[in-house]
Protein backbone atom coordinates (compact mmCIF):
# COMPACT_ATOMS: atom_id res chain seq x y z
CA UNK A 1 0.00 0.00 0.00
CA UNK A 2 1.61 3.24 -1.15
CA UNK A 3 2.03 5.87 1.14
CA UNK A 4 0.28 9.64 0.60
CA UNK A 5 3.00 12.03 -1.30
CA UNK A 6 1.82 15.31 -0.04
CA UNK A 7 0.02 14.41 3.69
CA UNK A 8 -0.27 13.63 6.04
CA UNK A 9 4.03 14.19 5.90
CA UNK A 10 5.99 12.05 8.00
CA UNK A 11 7.35 14.25 10.32
CA UNK A 12 6.53 14.02 14.03
CA UNK A 13 6.53 17.87 14.63
CA UNK A 14 3.29 18.24 12.36
CA UNK A 15 1.03 16.48 14.44
CA UNK A 16 -1.83 18.64 15.53
CA UNK A 17 -5.00 18.45 17.72
CA UNK A 18 -6.94 19.17 20.53
CA UNK A 19 -3.60 17.31 22.76
CA UNK A 20 -0.69 17.58 20.14
CA UNK A 21 1.33 19.75 22.65
CA UNK A 22 1.13 17.79 25.57
CA UNK A 23 0.51 14.20 24.10
CA UNK A 24 3.20 14.97 21.65
CA UNK A 25 5.57 16.30 23.97
CA UNK A 26 4.99 13.90 26.21
CA UNK A 27 5.55 10.73 24.09
CA UNK A 28 8.62 12.65 22.33
CA UNK A 29 10.32 12.86 25.81
CA UNK A 30 9.74 8.87 26.26
CA UNK A 31 10.70 8.14 22.53
CA UNK A 32 14.22 9.94 23.65
CA UNK A 33 14.21 8.49 26.93
CA UNK A 34 13.88 4.76 25.28
CA UNK A 35 16.08 5.60 22.52
CA UNK A 36 18.76 6.45 24.74
CA UNK A 37 18.68 2.98 27.13
CA UNK A 38 18.65 1.64 23.59
CA UNK A 39 21.64 2.84 21.83
CA UNK A 40 23.25 2.02 25.81
CA UNK A 41 22.40 -1.47 25.35
CA UNK A 42 24.23 -1.35 21.77
CA UNK A 43 27.06 -0.30 23.14
CA UNK A 44 26.42 -2.71 26.11
CA UNK A 45 26.20 -5.94 23.46
CA UNK A 46 29.33 -5.36 21.70
CA UNK A 47 32.11 -5.81 24.81
CA UNK A 48 32.51 -9.13 24.72
CA UNK A 49 32.85 -11.16 21.60
CA UNK A 50 34.04 -14.58 23.27
CA UNK A 51 31.72 -14.88 25.34
CA UNK A 52 29.08 -14.38 22.18
CA UNK A 53 31.14 -17.46 20.42
CA UNK A 54 30.61 -19.32 23.23
CA UNK A 55 26.66 -18.48 24.02
CA UNK A 56 26.16 -19.42 20.09
CA UNK A 57 27.36 -23.12 21.15
CA UNK A 58 24.52 -23.27 24.36
CA UNK A 59 21.09 -24.83 23.44
CA UNK A 60 18.18 -22.30 24.62
CA UNK A 61 17.41 -23.88 27.63
CA UNK A 62 21.37 -23.59 28.49
CA UNK A 63 20.83 -20.37 27.42
CA UNK A 64 17.87 -19.30 29.72
CA UNK A 65 19.63 -20.71 32.74
CA UNK A 66 22.26 -18.59 32.28
CA UNK A 67 20.35 -15.24 32.19
CA UNK A 68 18.94 -16.12 35.40
CA UNK A 69 21.98 -16.45 36.78
CA UNK A 70 24.02 -13.84 35.22
CA UNK A 71 24.48 -10.67 37.81
CA UNK A 72 25.80 -7.87 35.07
CA UNK A 73 24.23 -5.39 33.23
CA UNK A 74 25.84 -6.55 29.51
CA UNK A 75 25.83 -10.00 30.40
CA UNK A 76 22.46 -9.99 31.31
CA UNK A 77 21.66 -7.45 27.87
CA UNK A 78 23.78 -9.59 25.78
CA UNK A 79 22.04 -12.89 26.57
CA UNK A 80 19.19 -11.62 26.32
CA UNK A 81 19.42 -10.44 23.12
CA UNK A 82 20.80 -13.93 21.59
CA UNK A 83 17.47 -15.25 22.99
CA UNK A 84 15.11 -12.87 21.54
CA UNK A 85 17.15 -13.31 18.61
CA UNK A 86 17.18 -17.06 18.33
CA UNK A 87 13.25 -17.02 19.00
CA UNK A 88 12.86 -14.97 15.78
CA UNK A 89 14.62 -17.42 14.00
CA UNK A 90 12.08 -20.17 15.05
CA UNK A 91 9.25 -22.01 12.98
CA UNK A 92 5.72 -22.86 15.15
CA UNK A 93 7.10 -26.50 16.07
CA UNK A 94 10.47 -24.79 17.72
CA UNK A 95 8.04 -21.88 19.15
CA UNK A 96 6.25 -24.17 20.52
CA UNK A 97 9.01 -26.22 22.04
CA UNK A 98 10.40 -23.06 23.80
CA UNK A 99 7.11 -22.42 25.60
CA UNK A 100 6.93 -26.44 26.41
CA UNK A 101 10.33 -25.73 28.17
CA UNK A 102 9.13 -22.07 30.07
CA UNK A 103 6.01 -24.52 31.11
CA UNK A 104 7.91 -27.88 32.24
CA UNK A 105 11.60 -26.22 33.32
CA UNK A 106 11.10 -23.01 34.18
CA UNK A 107 8.31 -23.41 37.10
CA UNK A 108 8.99 -22.70 41.09
CA UNK A 109 11.90 -23.97 43.06
CA UNK A 110 10.35 -27.20 44.18
CA UNK A 111 13.08 -27.21 46.88
CA UNK A 112 12.62 -23.90 48.13
CA UNK A 113 8.67 -23.89 47.72
CA UNK A 114 8.36 -27.20 49.99
CA UNK A 115 10.70 -25.25 52.71
CA UNK A 116 8.68 -21.93 52.88
CA UNK A 117 5.48 -23.78 53.18
CA UNK A 118 7.02 -25.95 56.57
CA UNK A 119 7.91 -22.70 57.38
CA UNK A 120 5.03 -21.01 56.98
CA UNK A 121 3.02 -23.59 58.65
CA UNK A 122 5.33 -23.88 61.65
CA UNK A 123 5.01 -19.59 61.92
CA UNK A 124 2.64 -17.83 60.68
CA UNK A 125 4.78 -14.27 60.04
CA UNK A 126 5.27 -11.43 57.37
CA UNK A 127 8.73 -12.68 56.79
CA UNK A 128 7.52 -16.16 56.26
CA UNK A 129 4.14 -15.18 53.96
CA UNK A 130 6.99 -13.22 51.69
CA UNK A 131 9.28 -16.01 51.78
CA UNK A 132 6.30 -18.00 50.38
CA UNK A 133 4.99 -16.13 48.12
CA UNK A 134 8.78 -14.99 46.49
CA UNK A 135 9.07 -19.35 46.42
CA UNK A 136 5.64 -19.77 44.55
CA UNK A 137 6.67 -17.63 41.87
CA UNK A 138 7.96 -19.48 38.52
CA UNK A 139 11.20 -19.05 37.49
CA UNK A 140 9.78 -18.45 34.06
CA UNK A 141 8.42 -14.75 35.10
CA UNK A 142 11.96 -13.72 36.41
CA UNK A 143 13.25 -14.90 33.10
CA UNK A 144 10.82 -13.25 31.25
CA UNK A 145 11.91 -9.61 33.56
CA UNK A 146 15.02 -10.36 32.27
CA UNK A 147 14.36 -10.71 28.37
CA UNK A 148 13.30 -7.38 28.61
CA UNK A 149 16.47 -6.43 29.24
CA UNK A 150 16.89 -7.33 25.35
CA UNK A 151 16.96 -4.23 22.88
CA UNK A 152 13.29 -3.88 21.90
CA UNK A 153 12.24 -6.39 24.67
CA UNK A 154 8.78 -4.91 25.26
CA UNK A 155 7.91 -5.64 21.75
CA UNK A 156 9.20 -9.11 21.77
CA UNK A 157 7.85 -10.07 24.42
CA UNK A 158 4.22 -8.66 22.71
CA UNK A 159 5.03 -10.41 20.26
CA UNK A 160 6.40 -14.01 21.93
CA UNK A 161 2.65 -13.46 23.84
CA UNK A 162 0.68 -13.14 20.53
CA UNK A 163 2.29 -16.90 19.02
CA UNK A 164 1.39 -18.31 22.76
CA UNK A 165 -2.31 -17.22 22.42
CA UNK A 166 -2.29 -19.42 19.01
CA UNK A 167 -0.83 -22.44 20.97
CA UNK A 168 -2.80 -22.32 23.71
CA UNK A 169 -6.06 -23.67 22.39
CA UNK A 170 -4.02 -27.12 21.24
CA UNK A 171 -2.29 -27.05 24.40
CA UNK A 172 -4.14 -26.21 27.46
CA UNK A 173 -1.20 -26.52 29.68
CA UNK A 174 0.32 -23.57 28.47
CA UNK A 175 -2.13 -21.61 30.43
CA UNK A 176 0.16 -21.21 33.23
CA UNK A 177 2.71 -19.90 30.80
CA UNK A 178 0.68 -17.35 29.22
CA UNK A 179 -0.81 -16.05 32.88
CA UNK A 180 2.96 -15.46 33.83
CA UNK A 181 3.27 -13.59 30.68
CA UNK A 182 -0.26 -11.31 31.25
CA UNK A 183 1.03 -10.53 34.48
CA UNK A 184 4.30 -9.19 33.59
CA UNK A 185 2.82 -6.98 30.66
CA UNK A 186 -0.30 -5.94 32.81
CA UNK A 187 2.23 -4.24 35.01
CA UNK A 188 4.14 -2.88 32.63
CA UNK A 189 1.26 -1.71 30.38
CA UNK A 190 -0.12 0.23 33.53
CA UNK A 191 -2.37 3.27 32.56
CA UNK A 192 -0.10 5.28 34.32
CA UNK A 193 2.26 4.70 31.63
CA UNK A 194 0.40 5.07 28.74
CA UNK A 195 -0.08 8.44 26.57
CA UNK A 196 -3.08 9.75 24.65
CA UNK A 197 -2.64 11.35 21.48
CA UNK A 198 -4.99 12.35 18.70
CA UNK A 199 -4.60 11.15 15.33
CA UNK A 200 -5.56 13.38 12.17
CA UNK A 201 -4.60 13.45 8.60
CA UNK A 202 -1.09 15.39 10.11
CA UNK A 203 -0.09 12.49 12.21
CA UNK A 204 3.34 10.51 10.32
CA UNK A 205 2.18 7.83 8.07
CA UNK A 206 4.02 5.08 9.32
CA UNK A 207 0.99 5.93 12.29
CA UNK A 208 -1.53 5.98 10.06
CA UNK A 209 -0.64 3.04 8.04
CA UNK A 210 -1.10 0.95 10.83
CA UNK A 211 -4.24 2.90 11.59
CA UNK A 212 -5.51 1.52 8.24
CA UNK A 213 -4.04 -2.16 9.03
CA UNK A 214 -5.37 -2.35 12.57
CA UNK A 215 -8.83 -0.94 11.90
CA UNK A 216 -11.16 -4.06 13.30
CA UNK A 217 -15.14 -3.24 12.98
CA UNK A 218 -15.25 -0.88 9.90
CA UNK A 219 -12.44 -1.76 7.33
CA UNK A 220 -10.58 1.18 5.81
CA UNK A 221 -10.09 0.37 1.93
CA UNK A 222 -7.90 3.32 0.95
CA UNK A 223 -5.95 6.21 2.09
CA UNK A 224 -9.13 8.56 0.82
CA UNK A 225 -10.97 6.36 3.09
CA UNK A 226 -8.93 7.43 5.72
CA UNK A 227 -8.44 10.87 5.07
CA UNK A 228 -12.39 10.99 5.14
CA UNK A 229 -12.40 9.49 8.77
CA UNK A 230 -9.57 12.07 10.22
CA UNK A 231 -9.49 15.17 8.20
CA UNK A 232 -13.10 16.34 8.36
CA UNK A 233 -13.45 18.55 11.26
CA UNK A 234 -16.53 16.84 12.47
CA UNK A 235 -14.36 13.59 12.92
CA UNK A 236 -11.78 13.16 16.14
CA UNK A 237 -9.36 9.75 17.04
CA UNK A 238 -7.32 9.08 19.88
CA UNK A 239 -5.00 6.71 20.55
CA UNK A 240 -3.00 5.22 23.10
CA UNK A 241 1.01 4.84 23.10
CA UNK A 242 3.51 2.91 25.23
CA UNK A 243 7.09 4.70 25.70
CA UNK A 244 8.97 1.47 24.20
CA UNK A 245 5.82 1.42 21.21
CA UNK A 246 6.33 5.50 20.28
CA UNK A 247 5.17 4.82 17.05
CA UNK A 248 2.72 1.89 17.30
CA UNK A 249 -0.59 2.51 18.77
CA UNK A 250 -2.62 0.03 21.72
CA UNK A 251 -6.13 1.03 21.00
CA UNK A 252 -7.95 3.67 18.87
CA UNK A 253 -11.18 5.29 18.70
CA UNK A 254 -12.78 6.73 16.21
CA UNK A 255 -15.11 9.90 17.09
CA UNK A 256 -17.90 11.54 15.04
CA UNK A 257 -18.87 14.76 15.67
CA UNK A 258 -22.99 15.14 15.12
CA UNK A 259 -26.21 16.64 15.86
CA UNK A 260 -28.22 13.67 16.75
CA UNK A 261 -27.50 10.05 17.72
CA UNK A 262 -27.08 7.75 14.35
CA UNK A 263 -28.71 4.75 14.07
CA UNK A 264 -26.99 3.32 11.21
CA UNK A 265 -23.25 3.61 10.44
CA UNK A 266 -24.13 4.92 7.08
CA UNK A 267 -25.23 8.25 8.44
CA UNK A 268 -21.85 8.47 10.16
CA UNK A 269 -19.66 7.27 6.93
CA UNK A 270 -21.29 8.12 3.98
CA UNK A 271 -19.80 10.11 1.11
CA UNK A 272 -21.44 13.60 0.52
CA UNK A 273 -22.68 13.68 4.32
CA UNK A 274 -22.99 17.36 5.89
CA UNK A 275 -20.21 18.37 7.53
CA UNK A 276 -20.70 19.45 11.26
CA UNK A 277 -18.65 22.57 12.37
CA UNK A 278 -17.32 21.06 15.24
CA UNK A 279 -18.52 23.99 17.37
CA UNK A 280 -22.18 23.02 16.69
CA UNK A 281 -21.99 19.45 17.66
CA UNK A 282 -23.93 18.69 20.41
CA UNK A 283 -23.05 14.55 19.90
CA UNK A 284 -19.90 12.47 20.11
CA UNK A 285 -19.90 9.36 18.89
CA UNK A 286 -17.62 6.55 19.44
CA UNK A 287 -18.13 4.55 16.46
CA UNK A 288 -14.87 2.52 15.96
CA UNK A 289 -12.69 1.13 19.08
CA UNK A 290 -10.01 -1.41 17.63
CA UNK A 291 -7.25 -3.23 19.85
CA UNK A 292 -3.51 -3.30 17.98
CA UNK A 293 -1.11 -5.51 19.69
CA UNK A 294 -3.11 -9.16 19.93
CA UNK A 295 -0.36 -10.03 22.30
CA UNK A 296 -1.81 -7.64 24.65
CA UNK A 297 -5.43 -9.15 24.37
CA UNK A 298 -6.74 -9.58 28.19
CA UNK A 299 -5.01 -6.36 29.23
CA UNK A 300 -7.88 -3.72 28.92
CA UNK A 301 -6.68 -0.09 27.56
CA UNK A 302 -10.38 0.56 26.55
CA UNK A 303 -11.70 1.19 29.79
CA UNK A 304 -9.35 4.44 30.56
CA UNK A 305 -9.54 5.07 26.63
CA UNK A 306 -13.44 5.87 26.57
CA UNK A 307 -13.51 8.17 29.93
CA UNK A 308 -10.31 10.05 28.57
CA UNK A 309 -11.57 11.04 25.66
CA UNK A 310 -14.66 11.79 26.68
CA UNK A 311 -12.95 14.19 29.30
CA UNK A 312 -10.98 15.86 26.59
CA UNK A 313 -14.07 16.15 23.82
CA UNK A 314 -15.77 18.14 26.81
CA UNK A 315 -12.77 20.62 27.52
CA UNK A 316 -12.41 20.86 24.04
CA UNK A 317 -16.25 21.19 23.15
CA UNK A 318 -18.35 22.48 25.95
CA UNK A 319 -21.49 22.11 23.41
CA UNK A 320 -21.05 18.41 23.58
CA UNK A 321 -23.79 17.28 25.63
CA UNK A 322 -24.16 13.37 24.31
CA UNK A 323 -21.81 10.72 24.18
CA UNK A 324 -22.44 7.80 22.90
CA UNK A 325 -21.45 4.49 21.00
CA UNK A 326 -22.79 2.58 17.57
CA UNK A 327 -21.60 -0.64 18.03
CA UNK A 328 -21.58 -3.93 16.62
CA UNK A 329 -23.10 -7.35 17.95
CA UNK A 330 -20.78 -9.99 17.13
CA UNK A 331 -22.08 -13.31 18.21
CA UNK A 332 -25.55 -12.38 17.61
CA UNK A 333 -26.48 -14.40 14.43
CA UNK A 334 -24.96 -17.47 15.76
CA UNK A 335 -26.83 -17.25 18.95
CA UNK A 336 -30.35 -16.46 17.17
CA UNK A 337 -29.46 -19.40 14.46
CA UNK A 338 -29.61 -21.64 17.71
CA UNK A 339 -33.23 -20.14 18.82
CA UNK A 340 -34.72 -20.75 16.15
CA UNK A 341 -33.09 -24.13 15.38
CA UNK A 342 -34.17 -25.39 18.74
CA UNK A 343 -37.84 -26.25 20.20
CA UNK A 344 -36.98 -24.85 23.34
CA UNK A 345 -36.53 -21.51 22.85
CA UNK A 346 -36.60 -18.71 25.78
CA UNK A 347 -37.71 -16.24 23.19
CA UNK A 348 -39.27 -17.08 19.87
CA UNK A 349 -42.77 -18.00 19.54
CA UNK A 350 -44.67 -19.31 16.45
CA UNK A 351 -45.30 -16.31 15.06
CA UNK A 352 -41.81 -14.89 15.66
CA UNK A 353 -40.42 -18.01 14.30
CA UNK A 354 -42.57 -17.41 11.31
CA UNK A 355 -41.57 -13.32 10.83
CA UNK A 356 -37.42 -14.54 11.41
CA UNK A 357 -38.32 -17.14 8.52
CA UNK A 358 -37.48 -14.58 6.24
CA UNK A 359 -34.31 -14.32 7.09
CA UNK A 360 -33.02 -17.08 5.00
CA UNK A 361 -34.02 -15.40 2.50
CA UNK A 362 -30.56 -13.52 1.45
CA UNK A 363 -32.60 -10.43 -0.11
CA UNK A 364 -34.48 -9.95 3.15
CA UNK A 365 -32.49 -6.72 3.44
CA UNK A 366 -33.30 -4.96 0.31
CA UNK A 367 -37.42 -5.76 0.86
CA UNK A 368 -38.96 -3.14 2.93
CA UNK A 369 -42.10 -5.34 3.67
CA UNK A 370 -39.44 -8.13 4.93
CA UNK A 371 -37.86 -5.48 7.15
CA UNK A 372 -40.87 -4.23 8.52
CA UNK A 373 -42.07 -8.08 8.97
CA UNK A 374 -39.01 -9.09 10.44
CA UNK A 375 -38.79 -6.03 12.28
CA UNK A 376 -40.95 -7.01 15.96
CA UNK A 377 -39.20 -10.61 16.12
CA UNK A 378 -35.93 -9.16 15.71
CA UNK A 379 -36.44 -6.42 18.06
CA UNK A 380 -37.86 -9.00 20.81
CA UNK A 381 -35.07 -11.45 20.46
CA UNK A 382 -31.91 -8.86 20.59
CA UNK A 383 -33.52 -7.12 23.69
CA UNK A 384 -33.37 -10.67 25.17
CA UNK A 385 -30.12 -11.37 24.09
CA UNK A 386 -28.70 -8.25 25.91
CA UNK A 387 -30.78 -8.22 29.16
CA UNK A 388 -31.17 -12.35 29.64
CA UNK A 389 -28.80 -14.54 27.75
CA UNK A 390 -25.54 -15.05 29.68
CA UNK A 391 -22.22 -17.36 28.89
CA UNK A 392 -21.18 -20.78 30.67
CA UNK A 393 -18.99 -18.16 32.92
CA UNK A 394 -22.32 -16.46 33.61
CA UNK A 395 -21.96 -13.01 31.99
CA UNK A 396 -23.47 -11.32 29.23
CA UNK A 397 -22.93 -13.01 25.89
CA UNK A 398 -21.75 -10.44 23.81
CA UNK A 399 -18.58 -9.40 24.09
CA UNK A 400 -18.78 -5.56 23.24
CA UNK A 401 -21.93 -5.32 25.70
CA UNK A 402 -19.66 -6.78 28.32
CA UNK A 403 -16.98 -4.13 27.68
CA UNK A 404 -19.67 -0.82 27.59
CA UNK A 405 -21.70 -1.91 30.29
CA UNK A 406 -18.32 -2.76 32.61
CA UNK A 407 -17.65 0.74 32.04
CA UNK A 408 -20.89 2.10 33.15
CA UNK A 409 -22.54 3.10 29.98
CA UNK A 410 -26.12 2.05 29.36
CA UNK A 411 -27.59 -0.02 26.48
CA UNK A 412 -30.15 3.02 24.65
CA UNK A 413 -30.96 1.65 21.65
CA UNK A 414 -31.24 -1.53 19.30
CA UNK A 415 -31.27 -0.49 15.29
CA UNK A 416 -32.33 -3.48 13.16
CA UNK A 417 -30.01 -3.27 10.11
CA UNK A 418 -27.91 -0.49 11.65
CA UNK A 419 -24.93 -1.74 9.71
CA UNK A 420 -25.52 -3.37 5.96
CA UNK A 421 -22.51 -4.70 5.59
CA UNK A 422 -21.57 -8.26 4.54
CA UNK A 423 -19.53 -9.07 7.85
CA UNK A 424 -21.84 -7.30 9.80
CA UNK A 425 -24.78 -9.31 8.29
CA UNK A 426 -23.51 -12.41 8.80
CA UNK A 427 -22.58 -11.98 12.67
CA UNK A 428 -25.38 -9.97 13.91
CA UNK A 429 -27.90 -10.06 11.20
CA UNK A 430 -26.83 -6.40 10.37
CA UNK A 431 -27.91 -5.46 13.71
CA UNK A 432 -26.18 -2.27 15.95
CA UNK A 433 -26.84 -0.80 19.28
CA UNK A 434 -26.00 2.64 21.15
CA UNK A 435 -24.60 2.63 24.41
CA UNK A 436 -24.55 6.05 26.09
CA UNK A 437 -21.69 7.27 28.63
CA UNK A 438 -23.69 9.30 31.07
CA UNK A 439 -20.58 11.15 33.16
CA UNK A 440 -22.68 11.13 35.89
CA UNK A 441 -24.17 7.49 35.96
CA UNK A 442 -21.53 6.11 34.93
CA UNK A 443 -19.95 4.96 38.18
CA UNK A 444 -23.46 3.73 39.57
CA UNK A 445 -24.02 1.66 35.81
CA UNK A 446 -20.70 0.39 36.71
CA UNK A 447 -21.13 -0.64 40.17
CA UNK A 448 -24.71 -2.38 39.28
CA UNK A 449 -23.14 -4.44 36.56
CA UNK A 450 -20.04 -5.15 38.39
CA UNK A 451 -21.49 -6.34 41.42
CA UNK A 452 -24.69 -7.91 40.71
CA UNK A 453 -25.16 -8.26 36.82
CA UNK A 454 -27.57 -5.66 36.22
CA UNK A 455 -27.53 -4.13 32.84
CA UNK A 456 -28.73 -0.56 32.75
CA UNK A 457 -31.43 -0.21 29.95
CA UNK A 458 -34.00 2.04 29.21
CA UNK A 459 -38.04 1.06 30.36
CA UNK A 460 -38.58 0.23 26.25
CA UNK A 461 -36.12 -2.77 26.46
CA UNK A 462 -37.14 -4.04 29.81
CA UNK A 463 -40.84 -3.68 28.30
CA UNK A 464 -40.24 -6.14 25.27
CA UNK A 465 -38.62 -8.74 27.76
CA UNK A 466 -41.40 -8.43 30.48
CA UNK A 467 -43.72 -8.86 27.32
CA UNK A 468 -42.00 -12.34 26.24
CA UNK A 469 -42.00 -13.47 29.94
CA UNK A 470 -45.34 -13.29 30.35
CA UNK A 471 -46.04 -14.84 27.41
CA UNK A 472 -45.14 -17.79 29.24
CA UNK A 473 -41.56 -18.46 27.16
CA UNK A 474 -39.69 -20.84 28.77
CA UNK A 475 -36.43 -19.94 29.75
CA UNK A 476 -33.40 -21.11 29.58
CA UNK A 477 -30.78 -18.54 28.30
CA UNK A 478 -27.13 -20.18 28.91
CA UNK A 479 -25.00 -20.33 25.82
CA UNK A 480 -22.43 -22.67 25.37
CA UNK A 481 -19.36 -20.56 24.36
CA UNK A 482 -18.12 -17.09 23.73
CA UNK A 483 -18.81 -15.17 20.85
CA UNK A 484 -16.15 -13.88 18.89
CA UNK A 485 -15.05 -10.29 19.47
CA UNK A 486 -15.44 -7.75 16.34
CA UNK A 487 -15.06 -4.54 17.80
CA UNK A 488 -11.97 -4.80 20.17
CA UNK A 489 -12.17 -3.25 23.41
Amino acid sequence: MPYPTASPRNRRENSDGPMSSNGMKSASFFGELMQTIAERGRRLLTVAPRQQSDRKRKSTSELCELLLSSHGEASGTAIARDIVARWETFDPAARLGFMTMLLDGFGPDETRLEVAIDAYRGERTPRSLHELHEAAEPRRQELIRRLNLAPNGVAALVSMREALLGMKAEQPALEAVDADFAHLLGSWFNRGFLVLRPINWNTPANILEKVIRYEAVHEIDSWDELRSRLAPEDRRCFAFFHPQLVDDPLIFVEVALMRTTPSAISEVLEEGRELVPAEQATTAVFYSISNCQIGLRGISFGNFLIKQVVEELRRELPRLETFVTLSPVPGFSEWLARERNTGASAVLDEDDRRRLDLLDDAQWSALPEKVETVRPAMMNAAAWYFLKVRNRHGKVADPVARFHLGNGARLVKINVLGDRSARAMSQACGLMVNYLYKPEDIEANHEAFATRGEVATVPALQRLVKGIEARGARSNPVVPAEAPPAERP
